[in-house]
């Protein structure tokens, strides 16, 4: 079992004729995702690696229903899209685009929320449920895909889309299977980030431990500090947080957009002593995850 999607999951693409889409889309349907549409104004009647493409989502989904979208579009696009997504009943948004405007995020958010559908992204690779399904770039070709992941009981939830396949080679590697791989997304504000995964992680019955990969900036790390210290969050958590170098040297910039500290509200010690706190396994290095996993799996 997994979180968000399965086998099932009948997934479109939106800006399915821009190159970036091309690539991912291919590399989607090898892994066995149901690709069943694609949407760019104008460019209906094509084809895509077999896919029929349509100029608006109402005429793709009104021919070949689906559930889920990975928008590819112009930052300034994503908004409509993704509206016009969720007006025509679209339940998981996986936005791969990077540096969409804040309030538009906010914007989509709020109406997806209010219509009970789920945002990734913006700024992710997306997420897969080993040799299940896979929405979006996460792990690149579906021979590197196969390789890095493998069905097991440990959820990954990273802020960064390149780590989320590290992690899970690293885990593969030593024989540690996972149950759903989630890059959160870059931006600075996203749509579902740890602290809307985690619960969905924790009643997974067949997620038995919760990875995350963590960066300096924001504070969702210390409010999810607070979820675990309320009793809520049953799973167990081990937790990496990188960057720990950009406490001491003011001025440095890390990779992603989200990296933005408030004192000490953001920081890498920040959020390690939170964690610490609430009782999170906090791991010194990238190894040490699988050796603080293995004292419970």
């Amino acid at each position: 079992m997994a979180i968000l999607a399965n086998k099932d999951t009948r997934i479109i693409v939106q800006g399915i004729t821009g190159r970036e889409a091309v690539t991912f889309t291919k590399d989607m349907i090898d892994y066995g995702s149901k690709v069943v549409a694609g949407v760019t104004p104008g460019k209906g009647g094509q084809t895509v690696h077999g896919v029929p493409v349509f100029d608006t989502v109402y005429q793709a989904v009104r021919q070949h229903s689906a559930e889920a979208s990975v928008i590819s579009v112009p930052p300034a696009m994503v908004r409509g899209a993704a509206l016009e997504a969720l007006s025509n009943g679209i339940k998981l948004l996986v936005l791969v685009t990077e540096r969409v405007p804040e309030k538009d995020t906010i914007e989509v958010v709020g109406v997806a929320r209010a219509d009970g559908a789920v945002v990734i992204g913006p700024n992710t690779l997306g997420m897969i449920n080993p040799h299940t399904v896979k929405i979006g770039m996460a792990g690149g070709p579906v021979e590197h895909v196969k390789k890095a992941y493998m069905p097991g009981p440990v959820a990954i939830a990273s802020r960064s889309g390149g780590m989320t396949t590290e992690i899970a080679n690293l885990l593969t590697t030593h024989g540690i299977g996972q149950s759903t791989c989630i890059s959160i997304g870059g931006d600075p504000v996203v749509g579902s980030n740890f602290l809307d995964l985690i619960p969905l992680f924790d009643k997974d019955p067949d997620t038995k431990a919760i990875v995350l990969f963590c960066e300096p900036g924001g504070v969702i790390e210390e409010r999810l500090s607070e979820l675990v210290l309320s009793e809520e969050i049953k799973t167990p958590i081990v937790a990496f947080v990188a960057g720990r170098f950009v406490d001491t040297m003011p001025g440095v910039r890390f990779g992603h957009a989200a990296t933005i500290v408030e004192g000490k509200r953001g920081t890498a010690a920040g959020k390690i002593e939170q964690f610490q706190k609430a009782g999170i396994h906090v791991a010194e290095g990238l190894n040490d995850i699988v050796s603080i996993l293995e004292t419970f799996l």
